[in-house]
């Protein structure tokens, strides 16, 4: 039998990521002192269906990382690929100096349940606390329930964006349907 090694060709472990990215990239919505910002965020999951747990990576070289760690809420908006250029200009400045939401043309619109803004131009937006930071201060890893769920039945089939790393981006495209069992 032929060794492994001998059929896949090595791949580096510091890019891993771009092969197993779990979702779409997303915008994360935090307000400290009435103050709204936004972060792109990629590296998130779904950790449980009920209550819906979501994990979260926020680095503490974040501006949104004192916000979210100071308030405990947060929302995760889902942007269309139509805003994927807004996407990465919003990820490749930070809040500490710009007002994100001025800068890239935004609609902070009010929550129900936290203070964090929900973000008009998304196509749905989860209103978030955070309830387990044990991994914060070892991984910048945050577990936030959704207390609340928006989406604009307007859009749709709306299309979104997955980090493929460096710059690249694939968009989601055909839906297929398996019979399957789960919820």
């Amino acid at each position: 039998m032929p060794h492994a090694t001998q059929r896949f060709a090595p791949y580096p472990v510091g890019r891993v990521y771009q092969l197993i990215e779990p979702g779409p990239v997303v915008l994360l919505a935090t307000s400290r002192a009435g103050t709204p910002n936004v972060m792109t965020m990629s590296w998130h999951m779904m950790v449980e269906f009920t209550p819906p747990l979501i994990a979260c990576i926020v680095s503490p070289g974040d501006h949104s990382f004192a916000a979210l760690k100071a308030t405990r809420d947060c929302v995760i908006a889902i942007p269309p690929v139509e805003l994927a250029e807004t996407v990465v200009g919003i990820g490749n400045c930070s809040g500490a100096h710009v007002d994100k939401f001025a800068r890239f043309g935004l609609t902070a619109l009010p929550a129900e349940k936290v203070a964090a803004p929900l973000i008009g131009e998304c196509f749905a937006n989860l209103e978030c606390r955070v309830v387990d930071t044990r991994l914060v201060n070892r991984y910048s890893l945050f577990v936030l329930e959704v207390v609340a769920a928006w989406i604009d039945p307007k859009r749709e089939a709306p299309r979104t964006i997955h980090h493929a790393g460096y710059g690249r981006f694939r968009v989601d495209g055909e839906e297929i349907l398996i019979d399957s069992r789960m919820p």
